[in-house]
């Protein structure tokens, strides 16, 4: 894929966003002077800091992949980016700011909400350590990869469900937090375009850098992503297929890292993602025990409510056990990551006859999880770095 190719492909997404979105605004939501003096202002910051770092040889550019056309020392391909962005931001923010009086800072702030800014490392680490592990470099490709699993990939899966999910989620104590939004209905439009937005330009540079492994685990993990809570598909209220999905969403972005990087799916590979996936089954099944009564008075289905609260916290230990023995029979260190299931288990175990009526009581295991994760990601890291030192003879 040549850098020419990849811009062009920007400005097409950018030209049809920016269309669909001045239709939805209509005519007079953009002063389009200002846009062509900021796009000046741009493209001459883009030439002179492009050069600057060129000739301090900071980076340069296969001559193969680009026409070899340049404004001073920066090829004429880097203008593409600037570019998009003058011709889709204007129209975008009109969106933002005019539906229903709406200020853009409003909508930032609750998408930041919906995000779960507590739980983005738990999708970027996985992309960004499948790659590293793999490549033993960082690039663009990682950087890029790892920004978009932290943010815009978050934001979509968890504000998409938001949008969805909002009449069941008034009557959930749990919303309103750092455990969900309620995001008032006069948002819910502008938060799916924003979703649309800051998504469609990550994966179209993924796309355009990987091949048919990787195109087939991105195509994956979006639909999942999108599968889990809009109307018509709902896989979030399809018991066991919603533990599945939910634990799609954090594994497969360290699948489309290793397919972007070219590795090799050996056994260990792939005993280690299948432990990771029992894993996130095991946190999908014990989180919607808490949210037994709030989903069964809205009708909705999970595995909770199917299997009852006591039968899920049970299923949930078993599945962490059994990704701490599936790690076992990794080669080392891998076999030390088995110590990590052990706090789950301890904070889940508690609850191995939870009654029905006491289910919302697993919240406060629930939130004890999600500050496990940061010190068992930590220990993660640890044998990751290890399991790189000895691979390279260190």
């Amino acid at each position: 894929m040549t850098d020419a190719a990849l811009t062009v492909g920007f400005l097409a997404c950018a030209a049809v966003l920016a269309a669909v979105v001045r239709r939805a605004t209509g005519p007079g939501g953009v002063r389009w002077a200002a846009v062509g003096v900021a796009g000046l202002g741009l493209g001459v910051l883009t030439a002179a800091f492009d050069s600057l770092m060129i000739g301090a040889g900071l980076f340069d550019y296969a001559p193969a992949l680009i026409s070899g056309i340049r404004i001073g020392a920066a090829p004429v391909e880097d203008f593409g980016y600037p570019v998009a962005a003058v011709v889709l931001l204007p129209p975008l923010w009109a969106l933002l700011t005019k539906t229903d009086g709406i200020r853009a800072g409003d909508l930032l702030r609750h998408a930041f909400v919906a995000s779960r800014p507590v739980s983005w490392i738990n999708t970027a680490f996985p992309f960004g350590a499948a790659m590293l592990l793999t490549t033993g470099r960082v690039d663009w490709v990682l950087a890029v990869g790892a920004l978009y699993y932290l943010i815009p990939y978050n934001l979509a899966m968890y504000g998409i469900n938001d949008v969805f999910d909002y009449a069941s989620d008034l009557a959930n104590p749990r919303k309103g937090g750092i455990e969900g939004a309620l995001l008032p209905p006069r948002l819910h439009r502008p938060l799916l375009w924003l979703v649309a937005a800051v998504n469609v330009p990550f994966l179209i540079v993924l796309v355009a850098v990987g091949g048919p492994a990787s195109w087939a685990a991105i195509a994956v993990s979006t639909f999942a992503v999108v599968a889990y809570s809009v109307p018509g598909l709902r896989f979030k209220e399809r018991p066991v297929l919603d533990s599945i999905t939910s634990s799609t969403h954090f594994v497969s972005p360290a699948v489309v890292g290793l397919t972007l990087a070219g590795a090799s799916f050996d056994a260990a590979t792939v005993t280690v993602l299948a432990a990771f996936f029992l894993w996130g089954m095991a946190a999908h099944a014990f989180g919607a025990v808490q949210d037994i009564q709030p989903d069964r008075d809205a009708g909705i289905g999970s595995i909770a409510t199917f299997f009852g609260a006591a039968r899920t916290v049970r299923l949930a230990l078993v599945l962490w056990v059994a990704s701490g023995l599936l790690m076992l029979t990794t080669p080392w260190p891998g076999p030390l990551a088995a110590i990590l299931a052990v706090p789950y288990i301890v904070n889940c175990a508690p609850y191995f006859r939870v009654s029905e009526a006491a289910a919302e009581t697993t919240n406060r295991a629930w939130r004890r999880f999600l500050w496990i994760n940061y010190v068992t990601g930590f220990l993660a890291t640890m044998i990751m770095i290890l399991a790189w030192a000895s691979s390279r003879g260190m």
